[in-house]
């Protein structure tokens, strides 16, 4: 199946696949190898010639950044199950040490064709004027240029360290970077053995002089392997390699800790220290000194792999250069929504009018920032109350919340400490937050808070008007720039009576009851899906449509996977557009033949979720019933976090979401990869030149609907079966 074909046909035929055993764990594709299958999509995309040429080194870097996450949490689990001799299979029927084969298989590939992929975009780098050079390359005017600057501002960082009896084997951290040496004497020609540790204090790449219009670097190592003499004077370099480190970086926390914000402190130098989990190294290592550091690390044979190329991919980020617009993708300024630009900036007076979707980062996150601040500096407010999962270092949602502590407002902040690798960050915001006087909770222990909720409650006459803000994305103002989110604001009571409870279950334990718009997990959300999956096999049944839109970044719970494959079986037409991990298995006759996957993978990270009904109706239909969330369909999200389902009931949002967000992401081909029943994803076969429907930029160019201000709605685009593929 093309893209082309995902909803100007019908579905197409399933396949029959003899060899699966669709009543069994086969129906299932593996978790962890899907997520990798997700990464060779980031990877394809450093090769798309449609794709700026730093945008595509951009790239490679998050493709490395991702592996080197997966292996530190994903592997470093799987690794400990196996070591502990545990054999329970996963959904699909893979023990943790069979998955490791498969993943460690699948990884080095990988590694290897991240090498492949640098060594062409270096070759266009070239072209286009930006050089890595290596030490053998230097010009005389260049070695002046580094010794300056290598003494000045490198030298003092250093630490190398000998390997001997005397001198014990140093911790190397997670992503640690080193050189390892083997060094001679010249005097007496006594061989040494040493590690300079590479500071991530400083860049990777150091900019060399260049002529007008052209850039040259030297990385890092390349600098220090330059001026090894400064550092072990007497000394003749003999052979030398570079390896990198990697962690288990899980944390543990006791369940009975008195002070959780001091147990997560402790926690995270634990994880500094956690297990090796993955050792590379660039090639010509010798053999003994190898053998050493392999041994002080405690690091296995499968742990290892040789690197014929760079150590640190994900580095290369440094060299995506603002200075250089030609090779990045055009200039994006999100916009402001007319309708508050109608009145003046009010926030509230604009979300009295109506109820505000908002589509990140096509209109700006800034709304969400002014929200806040508005609220923080309005006498008439009188409470604020703001879950935060990942936010800013400096955030302006803290710096709004502790302005409004700070001027009397009862401020109280849900702070998540397990929000990984912001741990340390969201420590440091909570006691910024209780030093203004906030009311800082944390949430369960047991259970991470990934819910976005902010209420605002004001004094309006003799009432409070409770105004309130849901996302589907973090209140982070950095990602949002290139995470594709929505918010919704509203003062519908109900949704805000709803909030309340929300923040009430949070801070107090008290179990909400009788919520009238919103679903919660780990309580009613999941219940809540499969009634509605189940709904519409009973809308098929009774000679009704059946139809199911949904778009998240993960799909992996067995329950929930399994409703929608009954829901196929039963007539249901099912699209689903999932960015990342998708255990489910598409086209297979008698499980899955109404069914379809496909996953977008651009300029922007997708990451709303988002599903539609279509109630007896089709899909697109008014009479649809819609639902955004926080949360992703995985076994953590419904069933080990607090996570939001809200309905959406407003005409002009739901057509937004219908006709526009999950219309256009139906329709993209630019970006899109259709799923195979065997876990595989194909990009569409375009030819030179040719038109393809780009979702991203289509939200570019038009606004959202129902942040329309006077000029109206009835000129904003909306997509529809028949013109979706053509782009008009």
């Amino acid at each position: 199946m093309t893209n082309a074909d995902f909803l100007a046909s019908p579905f197409l035929p399933a396949v029959d696949l003899p060899d699966l055993d669709i009543s069994g764990p086969g129906r299932f594709y593996n978790r962890e190898l899907s997520w990798l299958g997700f990464n060779w999509r980031v990877l394809e995309e450093a090769e798309n010639a449609r794709v700026p040429l730093l945008e595509r080194l951009r790239f490679l870097s998050i493709s490395a950044n991702n592996l080197d996450e997966f292996y530190t949490v994903r592997v470093a689990g799987l690794r400990e199950l196996a070591h502990a001799g545990n054999t329970t299979p996963a959904a699909d029927g893979l023990t943790p040490a069979e998955q490791l084969v498969l993943i460690n298989e699948n990884a080095r590939r990988l590694m290897q064709s991240q090498q492949r992929v640098l060594t062409a975009l270096q070759d266009e780098m070239e072209d286009a004027g930006i050089s890595v050079l290596r030490r053998d390359e230097l010009t005389d005017p260049d070695k002046s240029f580094l010794a300056e600057f290598f003494l000045n501002r490198v030298f003092p960082v250093l630490s190398p360290l000998a390997i001997d009896p005397a001198h014990p084997f140093p911790f190397i951290p997670n992503t640690g970077f080193c050189l390892a040496l083997q060094l001679e004497r010249t005097r007496d020609k006594r061989t040494l053995q040493a590690l300079l540790p590479i500071p991530h204090q400083i860049d990777r790449f150091t900019a060399l002089p260049s002529d007008p219009g052209s850039h040259r670097f030297l990385p890092l190592e390349e600098l220090l392997l330059e001026h090894v003499d400064s550092l072990f004077p007497g000394y003749k370099l003999k052979a030398h390699f570079e390896f990198r480190v990697l962690r288990d970086s899980d944390l543990e926390v006791e369940e009975e800790a008195e002070d959780l914000v001091r147990e997560f402190e402790v926690a995270l130098k634990r994880r500094r220290r956690g297990e090796v989990v993955r050792l590379t190294h660039s090639a010509g290592a010798p053999e003994k000194l190898m053998s050493t550091i392999m041994a002080e690390l405690g690091v296995e044979t499968a742990e290892v792999v040789e690197i014929d190329g760079m150590i640190g991919v994900a580095d290369l980020d440094e060299l995506v250069l603002d200075s250089r617009p030609d090779l990045l993708w055009p200039a994006f300024t999100p916009r402001v929504p007319e309708r508050v630009s109608d009145f003046d900036g009010d926030m509230f007076a604009a979300i009295r009018q109506k109820d505000m979707l908002l589509h990140h980062p096509y209109e700006t996150f800034d709304m969400v920032v002014r929200f806040l601040t508005q609220a923080a500096r309005d006498p008439d407010v009188v409470a604020i109350k703001q879950t935060l999962y990942r936010t800013s270092k400096n955030s302006p949602i803290v710096e709004a919340l502790c302005e409004a502590a700070e001027d009397g407002k009862s401020v109280t902040a849900l702070v998540e400490l397990k929000a990984r690798f912001d741990e340390a960050a969201n420590i440091r915001q909570s006691r910024r937050l209780e030093r203004a006087g906030a009311h800082v909770v944390y949430g369960f222990l047991d259970l991470k808070t990934h819910a976005k909720i902010s209420t605002v409650v004001r004094r309006e006459g003799d009432n409070l008007v409770t105004y309130t803000h849901y996302g589907t994305g973090n209140y982070h103002p950095i990602t949002a720039r290139i995470y594709t989110d929505l918010s919704f604001f509203t003062c519908d009571r109900a949704l805000g009576r709803d909030a309340t409870k929300v923040f009430n279950f949070l801070s107090g334990y008290a179990q909400p009851e009788a919520l009238e718009n919103l679903a919660i997990s780990p309580i009613s959300l999941k219940p809540r899906l499969l009634e509605m999956i189940a709904a519409e096999i009973e809308h098929v049944k009774e000679g009704r449509p059946g139809e199911i839109w949904a778009k998240m970044n993960s799909l992996i719970d067995s329950e929930v996977i399994d409703a929608l494959y009954a829901a196929s079986q039963g007539g249901v037409k099912i699209s689903l557009v999932i960015r990342g991990i998708c255990g489910l298995r598409p086209g297979i006759k008698g499980l899955s033949d109404n069914i379809r996957v496909k996953s977008i993978v651009g300029r922007f990270l997708e990451h709303s979720r988002i599903v539609c009904f279509g109630n007896g109706h089709g899909l697109p239909s008014k009479k649809a019933r819609v639902y955004i969330s926080s949360a992703d369909w995985m076994g953590r999200n419904l069933n080990r976090r607090v996570e939001t389902l809200i309905e959406i009931n407003n005409p002009t949002v739901k057509a937004q979401i219908v006709g526009q967000v999950m219309a256009a992401n139906l329709a993209d081909v630019a970006q899109s990869w259709v799923m195979g029943p065997d876990g595989t994803f194909n990009r569409a076969d375009l030819p030179e030149g040719a038109f393809a429907f780009n979702c991203h930029r289509f939200f570019m160019e038009n606004p959202s609907l129902s942040g329309r201000g006077s000029a109206g709605a009835s000129d904003v685009p909306k997509l529809t079966h028949t013109d979706d593929i053509t782009g008009n």
